[in-house]
């Protein structure tokens, strides 16, 4: 095709992450100016935070809070107006001590004098020492005053937060903003209904950001990339206020959210706000897109988009292959402020931290999951089951070119499962170029990862991996088809452990047919590998049945039967099952994740595991030292 003469903005919409870019359009704009296409992009999730936590912005967030009767204020808004001045004062001063603008401001931070505290620093009660000395010397010692600062103004900005939720809009989170009128919603009801109502201190704000935006770049094309729930309600107010202002602009939805969710999209009320929604990976559906806006393709053979025609929603998708995982391109972070983003230290554990601390150069190894056969994940979805590599070769010139552009050597790997052959590979190229990275990513706990390559990837350097244990069971494992089993993982995640490389791994509970005998069983073998050193992070999640997974599509194998769906117009992914066993899940959960925090903290390892549950539990029918008795005979 010729190059569009189109000019094309992708937008990041609130909230996705503070700490580094969401790659969606990173990716894009690369892709697209390796076409020859005039593509930008601008982070409005940033731009919203930097604008809310300012003291224009508190000043208005003042007045609301001031409009309130003191009688209804909640703690945090009694905070924030009994100490407005010192808010007002600290929140530049913070802002950028987070920025890395002022590291000498971490001195009067750490010293905890100078910013306000609301009720979010009572978390640091838990540390007290007997001795009533400094509860935060255990986690940074007497030395660590730029981290003790960030953790410190970090919880400050929570407060600040907080103030938001309870005096403007319920829905809101750092991490997410309206997450329940998107997820798993089958009428598109409650989001319409939200954006008719009007618009709030958030909402202005964001629509005069988005304004801004497109007033300074000029698109004819705006992309608009949800890769969560929690980012689809401010998407689809920015879209409103593109339209509203601008309606000759194309308004297109894609991403991770549509990808999981609005794969059977009837709802034409959708196309009041973006004339196009597209599915996967989006270089394909753009170009054909691109075609079609210059008349120079039917609309009849778009690729897997949806328009509104004759009030009624229709899905085109002209079978064109994907553009190959080699020949996507670099992604590109031009246009991107990469020195405005904000480093939180909200969790003090090492591991924990990555995902909310520091800039990381986003960057995949290889497309889709070379395993794919876990129950419980969406190994139909375009995003799992296509596979596709590319060689060490073209992902260090990737590394090379990345790093000249942002001066930073640091990368996250967002692969589903990074292949350990890549991996391998990725090492020697980045070993025989003599180039010094550090990086992290999601692997599978499986015995490619022999002590020697752990060790290699180190070298290569890695510093930290994640991976899903999910339910440490045998029993599970086998019926989740994971394809590891409880003493592989502690080989594996020990050999990482030894070569100096942080281990984080995944967890869930609630799996079909688990009892409560399964769950302490679970809980004792976690206890005994952060024990053994073979973990220092952790996260329990409850399992969640989709519709796209092996479970949700073969219930019956599973040992469960599924809920009636209501009429789907909209969203569709989460549903509700019936589960024989009767376990009261949630109620096991807070204990689960009540027992991690301290085993992230290094509290409680010696302490019987029944000890975190509320109610009579049976005991561990695992042996208390059968993770030592695997490492000792993995030799």
């Amino acid at each position: 095709m010729h190059p569009s003469p189109r000019r094309v903005l992708s937008l990041i919409p609130p909230m996705t992450q503070l700490n580094t870019p969401y790659p969606s359009t990173a990716y894009l704009t690369g892709f697209l100016r390796s076409r020859g296409i005039t593509a930008t992009q601008r982070d409005i999730a940033l731009q919203l935070v930097l604008e809310l936590f300012s003291p224009d912005g508190l000043r208005a967030l003042h007045e609301l809070v001031r409009s309130i009767p003191a009688k209804k204020r909640p703690p945090s808004l009694h905070s924030f107006a009994g100490q407005f001045d010192r808010y007002l004062a600290a929140v530049t001063p913070a802002v950028a001590f987070l920025q890395g603008h002022d590291p000498s401001m971490g001195y009067r931070i750490g010293g905890r004098a100078f910013l306000p505290e609301g009720p979010r620093f009572a978390s640091l009660d838990v540390y007290v020492d007997d001795e009533g000395g400094d509860p935060l010397a255990w986690a940074f010692g007497n030395l660590g005053i730029q981290d003790r600062a960030r953790h410190l103004a970090t919880l400050f900005l929570d407060d600040l937060a907080d103030v938001l939720r309870d005096a403007v809009d319920s829905r809101f989170e750092f991490v997410r903003y309206g997450e329940a009128l998107a997820q798993s919603q089958a009428s598109f009801e409650p989001l319409a209904q939200a954006l008719a109502a009007p618009a709030n201190l958030i909402d202005a704000t964001l629509e005069r950001l988005t304004l801004a935006a497109v007033a300074a770049e000029q698109p004819d094309i705006v992309l608009l990339s949800v890769p969560f729930p929690g980012s689809v309600y401010a998407a689809f107010r920015m879209a409103q206020a593109i339209k509203a202002r601008h309606p000759e602009i194309v308004t297109v939805l894609g991403g991770g959210y549509v990808n999981t969710e609005l794969r059977e999209l009837k709802e034409p009320r959708v196309f009041d706000h973006f004339d196009y929604v597209t599915l996967d990976d989006g270089e394909r559906p753009l170009l054909a897109l691109l075609e079609h806006l210059d008349g120079q393709r039917p609309r009849l053979n778009l690729v897997r988009t949806y328009a509104r025609v004759d009030a009624q929603v229709r899905y085109f998708n002209a079978s064109e292959p994907d553009i190959p995982f080699a020949e996507v391109g670099t992604p590109t972070w031009d246009g991107l402020p990469l020195d405005r983003y904000l480093s939180l230290l909200d969790m003090l554990n090492p591991m924990h931290r990555l995902w909310s601390d520091g800039r990381w150069n986003k960057l995949t190894v290889a497309h889709g999951c070379y395993w794919k056969k876990c129950s419980f994940c969406d190994v139909n979805l375009d995003y799992i089951g296509r596979y596709e590599g590319a060689s060490a070769e073209i992902l260090a010139d990737r590394i090379e070119t990345i790093i000249t552009e942002t001066g930073q050597t640091g990368f996250h790997f967002v692969d589903e499962a990074a292949p350990p052959k890549a991996l391998k590979a990725l090492a020697d190229e980045l070993q025989k170029r003599n180039r010094a990275i550090s990086w992290w990513g999601n692997i599978r706990f499986e015995k490619s990862f022999t002590p020697e390559l752990c060790q290699q990837l180190a070298d290569s350097g890695c510093i930290a991996v994640s991976g899903g244990l999910e339910v440490a069971s045998d029993r599970l494992l086998q019926l989740m088809k994971k394809g590891v089993s409880v003493d592989q993982v502690a080989r594996v995640t020990r050999a990482f452990s030894d070569a100096g490389i942080l281990v984080h791994a995944y967890l869930m509970y609630g799996f079909p047919t688990q009892t409560v005998q399964d769950t302490v069983d679970a809980l004792e073998y976690v206890r005994q590998l952060f024990a053994e050193g073979c973990i220092q992070s952790g996260f329990f999640h409850r399992f969640s049945c989709t519709v796209h997974s092996p479970v949700g599509k073969n219930p019956e194998e599973y040992g469960i039967r599924l809920k009636l769906l209501p009429p789907v117009s909209f969203a569709k992914n989460d549903i509700g099952f019936i589960d024989p066993t009767g376990v009261d899940h949630a109620r096991l959960g807070q204990a689960l994740n009540k027992a991690l925090y301290n085993y992230m903290h290094g509290i409680g390892l010696d302490e019987d595991v029944r000890a975190w549950f509320d109610d009579r539990v049976p005991k561990p029918r695992v042996g208390r030292h059968f993770i030592a008795k695997a490492l000792a005979n993995s030799g």
